[in-house]
């Protein structure tokens, strides 16, 4: 009896041994697991969050030389012969025209990159990619037109306040909800870039326009039209899982169709080719231009893919900062308490929103 209880013992003993053996080895898996999906959500957000500076680099750097080299295009004079053999200094002031050539050239570039390599296939109807190249043309007519009938401050809070509209456009457009630290964010990067706008303007050029209701409503179609363009771009790349080339060639297929006839209801269509075809100078300089904005739709289109319009507009609100701040850095304009207050405010925000996308990431990853 005693041999058998002896016997008993050890079976039990083992039994125990082998079971606590396998719970260590579970619990090696499980650990093991935890660390592997660390280790996998840290690569995941650095790879994300490089990309994003990368768009927002070349973002920041495509549009700053696009606005340096259209500025000189439209202030600097170019030499005409007239018929008695003359010299005479004449300014271009045509600038729907460049619009134009920037979206040929950008239509050229996507068609030949999707002929020479392989694409999904397309399955969106084409008038569908008409509605975002309509609304970006008219968000721009806005933009331009309602500087004559509102004031600085008002100009300032509208653009520094772009995402608002955009997180509501999203709601309506594609049915998106967005967390709480969202809002947040949108508020103190809206607030933190308008009074740094407020604030700092070295170029001087502050209008002196009183706001009125006809600017107000221009505005208003202005928020409408800007914030319905990245949405409605989104919501094709989510429904019909197309290339952002393919988005390129269909948003500009339309943009020059449409300020093509809009050119020529004004009748200013061959007179600008005219002077093109006179000034070799100035057709230079038009192709840098649209070689810059060619490369800044690239990175529009990827962005808006691969982040959605959100971070878009972050990055394009922050940009009329960071333009402003390299103007003053260059040229040592000062800048007030009040501009280095918003830009900490912006700063914080982004931080923001990068730490809360982090945790939200990694709490989703545990459960």
């Amino acid at each position: 009896m005693r041999g058998l209880g002896q016997d008993a013992y050890s079976v039990l003993f083992n039994f125990v041994c082998l079971a606590h053996h396998r719970r260590l080895q579970v619990l090696k898996r499980a650990a093991l697991k935890q660390v592997l999906q660390t280790v996998l959500l840290h690569q995941v957000f650095l790879k994300q969050l490089s990309s994003s500076c990368f768009c927002a680099a070349g973002l920041q750097v495509s549009y700053l030389t696009w606005g340096v080299l259209q500025e000189r295009i439209m202030t600097r004079t170019y030499e005409e012969h007239m018929a008695d053999g003359t010299v005479q200094l004449v300014k271009f002031t045509n600038s729907q025209f460049l619009v134009f050539i920037n979206r040929v050239l950008a239509l050229a570039v996507a068609f030949i990159y999707i002929v020479s390599t392989r694409q999904p296939r397309h399955t969106a109807p084409l008038y569908k990619y008409s509605y975002s190249s309509f609304s970006n043309i008219m968000s721009s007519w806005c933009q331009y037109e309602a500087l004559k009938f509102v004031s600085f401050p008002t100009q300032v809070l509208v653009k520094a306040s772009k995402i608002i509209p955009v997180m509501i456009m999203g709601k309506i457009v594609s049915k998106k909800t967005y967390p709480y630290y969202e809002y947040i964010v949108a508020v103190l990067l809206s607030a933190g870039v308008s009074l740094f706008l407020l604030s700092a303007d070295p170029s001087g050029k502050r209008t002196t326009a009183a706001t009125t209701f006809s600017g107000g409503l221009i505005l208003l179609g202005y928020m409408i039209f800007d914030s319905f363009t990245s949405n409605w771009q989104s919501e094709l790349f989510t429904t019909y899982k197309m290339s952002s080339m393919q988005m390129m060639l269909g948003a500009n297929l339309f943009s020059c169709l449409f300020t093509m006839w809009s050119l020529i209801e004004s009748g200013s269509f061959l007179s600008a080719v005219w002077f093109s075809l006179n000034h070799p100078e100035f057709g230079f300089h038009a192709m840098l231009l649209s070689m810059m904005s060619a490369t800044g739709q690239l990175f529009i289109f990827y962005t808006i893919q691969s982040f959605g319009p959100i971070v878009f507009t972050i990055i394009m609100t922050t940009r009329m900062m960071l333009s402003i701040l390299l103007s003053c850095i260059l040229y040592n304009h000062p800048l007030s308490v009040q501009a280095v207050f918003g830009v900490l405010v912006v700063f914080v925000a982004l931080f923001l929103r990068v730490y809360a996308r982090y945790r939200l990431s990694k709490s989703s990853t545990k459960s």
